[in-house]
């Protein structure tokens, strides 16, 4: 057995674990051989030397047709070698024979991430738990790919999360210089306002004691709903909206639903929440 992280064989039992479900976090070749092969012996070492070179950049799945022939007669192994690898689920690529070492190099880089796509990969998985360390990941991947819009948005998220929203809102109005915006930096944007809204209000105990003493000014009461949202208020701050789109469509209604809107934006589009109160702008709206 392979004694390399990067190295591992694999049996009927074990191929989904170990390729299809495991290319989704980064991709998979497997080499097809057999202990008879001479061709195989000739291509093992170089395929072995090279998945520990590139120390997790993929993983080499070796499996026997020999013993393994259920696999053999899955993909239908006329001859050996046969080397296919997989991304995302997905055979990205394959060859048979045995390749050289360079054209093996030239073979692999046609399938493996760039250097901007591991330090974007790693800043994703830093981004629930990490913000400050998916932010210097996201920098290193755009200081590798300067127009990678993709990245500004994800730098963007993640520094708003660091409550630094005029930085944030830098970013994503250099993205809207382009004439549109992508709905995951058409979220940011809402959400920045949502914040900026609340900021400007006083937070919601000052935000209910304005509305209060204003109760014909409905902008406050917007406010106030933005105040609610930020404090994780959602239920409140959409019954709000709903509340002053029933009482003034024509009116306040528009502003209303737009706060509401962005409101449904903050809870995501999984949420249950947001698809309870979708359908209810729905119906008071239309």
């Amino acid at each position: 057995m392979p004694t390399s992280a990067w190295i591992k064989d694999s049996t009927a039992a074990t191929f989904e674990a170990d390729v299809i479900k495991k290319s989704f976090e980064l991709p998979v070749v497997v080499d097809f051989w057999a202990p008879w092969c001479q061709p195989c012996k000739q291509l093992a070492p170089v395929l072995e030397k090279l998945a520990e070179e590139y120390v997790g950049k993929f993983l080499l799945v070796k499996v026997n047709i020999e013993v393994e022939q259920q696999i053999a007669a899955a993909f239908q192994i006329q001859s050996i070698p046969l080397v296919v690898a997989f991304r995302d689920g997905q055979l990205v690529n394959e060859f048979a024979g045995v390749l050289p070492e360079s054209q093996l190099r030239q073979w692999l880089e046609t399938f493996l991430p760039s250097a901007a796509q591991l330090a974007m990969m790693a800043g994703m998985k830093l981004e629930e738990t990490d913000p400050a360390g998916a932010e210097a990941k996201f920098r290193e991947a755009l200081n590798l790919e300067p127009k990678a819009e993709t990245l500004k948005i994800a730098l963007a998220r993640v520094i708003m999360a660091q409550n630094r929203d005029e930085e944030a809102e830098r970013l994503i109005e250099q993205l809207e210089e382009r004439g549109f915006l992508e709905p995951e930096a058409q979220a940011i944007k809402d959400e920045l306002e949502v914040r900026a809204n609340a900021a400007e209000s006083g937070g919601v105990d000052e935000a209910r004691r304005t509305a209060a003493a204003n109760p014909n000014d409905f902008t406050l009461q917007i406010s106030l709903a933005d105040a609610l949202a930020v404090a994780g208020k959602h239920t409140e701050a959409l019954e709000l909206c709903l509340s002053l789109i029933a009482r003034d469509k024509a009116g306040i209604g528009p502003q209303a639903k737009e706060a509401m809107v962005k409101i449904l934006g903050l809870l995501g589009p999984a949420s249950e929440l947001a698809g309870e109160y979708r359908r209810k702008l729905a119906t008071a709206w239309y």
